[in-house]
């Protein structure tokens, strides 16, 4: 019994000595950001961001349209049934929801708890789509001049240190040379301090130029969140009120939609953080898949779009041409027959098809592992889980006609 306790004092001492530490390396390196973040992760038994994070953060609301959108069921809707591979798959990488539409009819709709119909969650990086659509908007509407006007005409600090070679169409290909790092699994990243942080626009401002604009790929999260700075600037509105005005009443969407803030009254997380129920990240499809316009109303600029889904040939960090994204918007050109779609961590992901005229949702708590090496290179930067949806909901549109 001596020793069982002098064992538990001297573990107390450990655990007490590695919390001072910790602390202590949070203080010198000035990242308090990281008590957020371990109180929002560790001490709720979780290791990182989850799709289910809404009420850990404060958050703006996207109030639902006046006038929501209702999707057609197919008579055979459900119809189709998974098979037990697809049914042990998707639940090794925590499907949440999958739905199929062709053009505006439901063809399969299916949730695994504790997702639901209501559930709401978090698109992360699929959100920068929504933010690249709303700059067309913006250039639609004379609020910006063109893609190929420097950041800095509306971020004055960004008129030193080189950035202000930067343009926007530099940030919407990902190709802006900055110092950010991106990483969803490092807490001393970025991304982290974005995530859990309280302070983007210092988080911004502290950037540096490493590399000449416009000259490789560089997937960078703090792109999308100086374009969402922009945006505040050139149309005087958060990108909330922006997003609800020119996007999410016009489509219909049947549910409010949340977009998480840096602090109480701040900016929102526009690299990351709109949360949505299925059905209505489903809405996004339509745009992708009708060149911007629906139900008979031009929504996202038609010259946009063509520019949206252009795969121009920088270099990516494989050394190939780029050929997997275009304005803050994925490109999987399918053997001619393109999937345009969304992306976000742990796999949220939206497409569209055209040659097929179907839309995919699929939301969840896991994605497969990212392709680095293949003969394929139209495969190299996806994901493998993204190869296995666009088979499973083709399989199902060929069965549902």
């Amino acid at each position: 019994m001596k020793k069982i306790k002098k064992g538990l004092k001297i573990f107390g001492f450990v655990i007490l000595g590695l919390f001072l530490f910790l602390n202590l390396l949070i203080v010198i390196s000035g990242k308090f950001y990281l008590y957020s973040g371990i109180a929002k992760t560790y001490l709720r038994g979780k290791s990182g961001p989850t799709i289910y994070d809404l009420e850990l953060f404060e958050y703006n609301t996207v109030k639902k349209s006046t006038k929501p959108y209702v999707w057609k069921n197919h008579k055979n809707k459900n119809k189709y049934s998974l098979n037990n591979n697809d049914l042990a798959y998707n639940e090794k990488i925590k499907t949440r929801a999958f739905l199929v539409f062709r053009s505006d009819t439901m063809l399969y709709e299916k949730y695994w708890s504790p997702h639901s119909l209501k559930t709401v969650s978090n698109s992360f990086s699929a959100a920068k789509s929504v933010i690249s659509m709303l700059i067309g908007i913006a250039i639609e509407e004379g609020k910006i001049k063109s893609i190929e006007e420097p950041a800095s005409n509306y971020l004055p600090e960004y008129k030193k240190r080189g950035r202000e070679k930067i343009t926007i169409k530099d940030l919407l290909l990902m190709a802006s040379g900055l110092d950010w790092n991106e990483s969803g699994k490092n807490p001393l990243s970025h991304n982290a301090e974005g995530y859990y942080g309280y302070d983007l626009k210092g988080l911004i401002s502290r950037l540096n130029l490493v590399e000449k604009p416009g000259q490789k790929f560089d997937y960078q999260s703090g792109n999308t969140q100086i374009l969402g700075f922009i945006l505040e600037k050139a149309t005087g509105k958060t990108v909330t009120s922006y997003m609800k005005e020119k996007i999410w009443n016009p489509l219909g969407a049947g549910s409010d939609a949340f977009w998480s803030l840096d602090k109480e009254g701040g900016d929102e997380k526009a690299f990351c953080c709109l949360y949505a129920t299925a059905r209505d990240f489903a809405l996004l499809g339509r745009i992708l898949i009708n060149k911007g316009k629906v139900d008979g109303h031009q929504i996202v600029p038609e010259w946009y779009m063509e520019e949206l889904i252009k795969t121009p040939s920088i270099q990516t960090s494989e050394g190939i041409p780029n050929r997997r994204y275009g304005l803050h918007t994925w490109v999987y050109y399918n053997k001619g027959n393109p999937v345009y779609y969304c992306r976000g961590l742990l796999g949220q992901y939206v497409m569209a098809i055209p040659s097929k005229d179907l839309i995919i949702v699929r939301l969840g708590e896991k994605r497969d592992k990212k392709v680095e090496k293949t003969t394929d290179k139209d495969k190299v930067g996806h994901t493998e889980d993204l190869f296995y949806f666009i088979n499973l909901a083709s399989k199902i549109a060929s069965k549902i006609q």
